[in-house]
């Protein structure tokens, strides 16, 4: 499913028009790597939760050449499912 296709869901579930859906999908979007970008987490109980982890600058190697390259330190997006959301796909 792609993002035109989510927005076309929410829409028909909630009986809402597509731009009232594309909006709250956006918005949802925007707020959520708000609160990521502000080092907090975001947690939708029985979803998951949204959380930015450090991952540490390594070495690693080209696998073209096997060259020894520097990989840089970087924040990465983590998301933790919740129960009820890995229940329902098992």
């Amino acid at each position: 499913m792609n993002k035109t296709e989510l927005v076309n869901e929410m829409a028909q579930t909630a009986g809402i028009s597509k731009s009232q859906a594309q909006e709250a999908l956006n918005c949802f979007i925007d707020c959520t790597q708000k609160t990521l970008k502000g080092g907090d987490k975001l947690t939708l109980v029985g979803f998951g939760t949204f959380s930015v982890s450090h991952r540490a600058a390594r070495q690693g190697r080209n696998p073209q050449t096997g060259a020894t390259i520097q990989i840089a330190a970087k924040n990465v997006v983590k998301f933790k499912p919740g129960s009820e959301l890995s229940n329902s796909v098992a």
